[in-house]
Parts: C-alpha cells; structure tokens; sequence
C-alpha cells in the first residue's frame, strides 16, 4: 500500500477522517483540507468506548466490536459536522509488534566526479531497505520466537550526508562517501488485515496506515527542525509508545504492554469495583476530586505501579542511548498521561541517571494548539489526549499538500519491490 499514492485531487478543499482505534476509546475526527490555506481544521468530533475484549495491548482483538465502536464515533462526528458522508480516511495503528526503526547504509562510489541521479539513488535506497527488513524481522523472531510477516507502513528520510556534509537530496550531488538513514515503521499482517477489513466494512477509502507514535513525532513543527530533539511518550489505554527524534529526524519507536488500563484494573482489585467504576474513580482522581483519604490511598497504589511503568520507559530508552546523549525535552500526550504519578514519576532524577541525558529531562504535555496547521473548531480537543488523531490528521494533511519530500515515495516503492521478491 503505497503512503497516499491515490490522491489525485485538484479540488481547494477536500473531507478527510482521522479515526484512532484505541483500546479504550475510538476517536473520530473529520476535518477540512484547505489547499490555499495550507491548514486543517477539525468540524467534528466523535467518540465512543470500546467494549471489553475488543482490544489487547493495543491490537484488534475483536474485530466486529471495534467495527461496532468505530461506527459510533464516526456516526457522532458526522451529526456533529454536519457530513452525511466521508471517505478517505487515514487509520492510526499500535501495539507491541508495531517497530519502528532508523538503518543506516554507508555507501563508497565508484566515481566520486559523477552526479548522483536517480537510478544510483534507488540503489542506494534499496540497500537501506532491504538491511531494515532484515534487521526488523531478526529482532521480531528474538522476541516472539517466530517468524512473523510484517509489512512497511511509513518510511522517512532521517539523515543524508555526502562526504561528511548533511544534504536534504542527494540528487545531483557529487562525492565518493555517502551515508543515508532511513526510519521505517513496520506492522504484522494479521493486525494490518484486521484494519483494512474494519475499513472496508466501515465503507472508508483507506488511504494509509500510520503507525501511532510515528504520526505524533511528525506532529510538531518547529522553524529550524533540524535543530529540533525530542522524546514523545504516548500512554494510551493498552500501551505506552515512544518515539525519540534528534536533530529534526525519527530515529526510531518503541512500544511496551502498560497503559491507563493496568492503573484502572488495580483500582478495580483494591476496591472490589467493577471496570467501568474504576474507570470512572481513576478519572476523579486524576481531576482531584475524590475523598483527600482515597486521594491519599490512591496516590501510595498507583506510586509503585507508576515505577514499573518507569522501568517500561528506561529499558525502551536504553537503545536509543548507545550512540548519543538523549534528547532532554520530553513530551507527554495520551490518556493515560494525566495520571498525576506518570509525570511525578518522570521529575524524579535518579531515574534518569542511569541513561545518558545531557542534562536532566524537562517533562511537558503536549496539547491540540502544539498541532500549529490542525486547528479545532469545535472546541472539544484540549487535552493531551487529543493529540493522537490529530497526529494523524496532520499527516495526511502534510501528504494532501504534497509536502512530504521526494524521497519518501522513492523509500515506499523500494520496500514494495522488495516484498514482492
């Protein structure tokens, strides 16, 4: 499935949906492309609460329950709109088995006075490409214990240099050493098949399948991107995604099995409550609105799963730590991330003494106004755990411009050629 390669649209203005299929919650936003304009803006907003067992540690586990969900929510963003019918959708997907990984290739010519054209290029990407599915495949069989077929569902350019030097194209450059890094986000089969089977039965014209924390990665522009270093840490309701960007480029994902729902099933076991009370005291308290007695009680529960999750999040961050200083700025978003343990958990130093940070890590939220081209006319996105479907939003916002650079189609026509083979 190439990234939005069936977009061939002249119109000013087009109808989109973002739909994110949480374990917890499906959220449906469908939003306006303005091609003058250069922005997005959402005009409706759905949601509705996954039945138990419809999800498992962010896959589909049942699919005719999250039809029934994503059906909901979408029905609710179309009244709220105004849209008797949508289309093009862009479908958000997590869990454990989702990679996403940077490769780097270095690369001598064999005549460094010859321009790079496009032929060398695809060669170059090709050799990229296939060290990234061999890798990826490796670690899926060291952690699974099998074989599993995976699928590349986003590719981007992370970093290109030429004898040294850092070039956006190395389209009619010259020079003997080129060095390409290329970040891809890989899927299983069976969970892509699960989504493009709810698409179809939803009716949708699935244009792409992003991988959740890459699209939020992707989210926040800066003026100098280059400059710009970052860890994301989404925690949503099965799973806790993070993605670390240094330098403007995606150097990689990782996802671990423990979200909101752990914190929710313990208060469920230490109060003898049903899912759906716990649920309900766990969002109480995160708003500090309970008893100061059970606020108390359940500040000291929730202070030691706070540290398992920790532990989920240092043991994440040790790869990305083996060939240079971690970003210091880290960023939290999901809704799992208005627990007020995860950030209390995070602030503490000692945690992150033993991982390579420059300095000690600044933790903030990010919010539907950090989305700069996806604004909200709605008013009902704001907060943190709004910024995944707007993630995605601005993704196929970037892709309905035409924005995204060259290089990344060339990137996804190399890994379908070398699927096929």
């Amino acid at each position: 499935m190439g990234l939005f390669s069936r977009l061939p649209w002249k119109s000013q203005e087009e109808l989109f949906l973002a739909l994110d299929i949480g374990t917890e919650i499906v959220k449906a936003l469908i939003f306006r492309v303005d091609h003058e304009a250069r922005r997005g803006t959402v005009i409706g907003v759905g949601r509705a609460r996954q039945k138990s067992g419809n999800m498992q540690s962010g896959a589909v586990s049942d699919i005719r329950g999250v039809i029934g969900s994503a059906r909901e929510a979408i029905e609710i963003a179309k009244e709220k709109s105004g849209i008797k019918r949508i289309e093009k959708s862009i479908i958000g997907i997590a869990g454990e088995l989702v990679k996403g990984t940077t490769t780097t290739v270095h690369y001598e010519r064999v005549n460094s006075e010859i321009k790079i054209g496009m032929p060398e290029l695809k060669m170059i990407i090709d050799k990229v490409q296939e060290k990234a599915l061999e890798r990826i495949k490796k670690q899926l069989i060291w952690e699974t214990g099998q074989e599993i077929e995976i699928k590349l569902i986003n590719a981007a350019i992370v970093d290109v240099r030429i004898d040294g030097y850092r070039i956006l194209n190395p389209l009619n450059f010259q020079g003997r050493e080129v060095s390409m890094s290329v970040f891809n986000a890989y899927a299983p089969l069976t969970h892509l098949g699960a989504i493009e089977t709810i698409s179809d039965e939803l009716d949708l014209d699935l244009l792409s399948i992003v991988a959740e924390p890459y699209a939020v990665a992707r989210s926040v522009e800066v003026e100098d991107m280059l400059d710009f270093s970052a860890i994301f840490i989404d925690i949503g309701g099965g799973t806790t995604d993070i993605a670390v960007v240094r330098n403007g480029g995606l150097e990689g994902t990782k996802m671990f099995a423990l979200g909101g729902r752990a914190f929710t099933k313990r208060l469920a076991q230490e109060y003898q409550a049903t899912f759906e009370a716990a649920e309900q005291m766990k969002i109480e308290y995160s708003n500090g609105r309970l008893k100061p007695e059970d606020m108390q009680r359940i500040g000291a529960l929730y202070a030691d799963d706070c540290r398992v999750w920790l532990a989920g999040v240092e043991l994440s961050l040790v790869e990305f730590a083996e060939t240079d200083f971690l970003p210091s700025k880290i960023f939290l978003c999901g809704g799992g991330s208005g627990l007020p343990g995860i950030k209390q958990a995070l602030s503490v130093t000692e945690w992150s003494k033993g991982l390579p940070f420059a300095k000690p890590p600044q933790i903030g939220f990010l919010q539907p106004h950090d989305i700069s081209r996806i604004s909200d006319a709605t008013g009902e996105l704001n907060n943190p755990q709004d910024i995944t479907p707007m993630g995605l939003a601005h993704l196929a916002l970037l892709n309905a411009l035409d924005e995204e650079p060259i290089l990344t189609g060339i990137l996804q026509r190399s890994m379908e050629s070398i699927e096929k083979n």
